[in-house]
């Protein structure tokens, strides 16, 4: 048994949507992620995606805004418990974080280039 309270099922998706949203008005990086993600979501019903490369891109921009939504928690996280304060090991671990999220974003723009690539010269050619 835990200490806290059962919060119930419809709380656990209001407290998911605020946390969401908290991160999209706190971080200018997941602004820029969500919005690139609405144009190619947008640009690959245009092109006529199929359902499995639909999903790719989906699986795709989840995996980006995931790790930058956990990027933003250990910062909130570590900020909270070290009081702002420098810290060799607490640097180390949001370098590490925010490196999690380069390496997301460069896997999904190489996702990204293949998928649609693919479609432009199937238009082209």
């Amino acid at each position: 048994m835990t200490k806290f309270k059962s919060q119930g099922f419809n709380n656990t998706f209001k407290n998911a949507r605020k946390g969401f949203n908290l991160a999209v008005r706190s971080e200018i990086n997941i602004r820029i992620h969500v919005a690139a993600a609405t144009l190619v979501l947008f640009l690959a019903l245009f092109l006529k995606f199929s359902a499995i490369e639909f999903c790719i891109l989906l699986f795709a921009i989840a995996l980006v805004i995931v790790s930058e939504m956990l990027n933003t928690a250990i910062e909130f996280a570590l900020d909270s418990i070290y009081h702002n304060r420098y810290s060799k090991m607490v640097g180390m671990a949001k370098d590490i974080s925010a490196g999690a999220v380069m390496f997301s974003t460069i896997v999904s723009v190489i996702i990204g280039i293949i998928l649609f690539g693919q479609k432009l010269l199937e238009i082209f050619y």
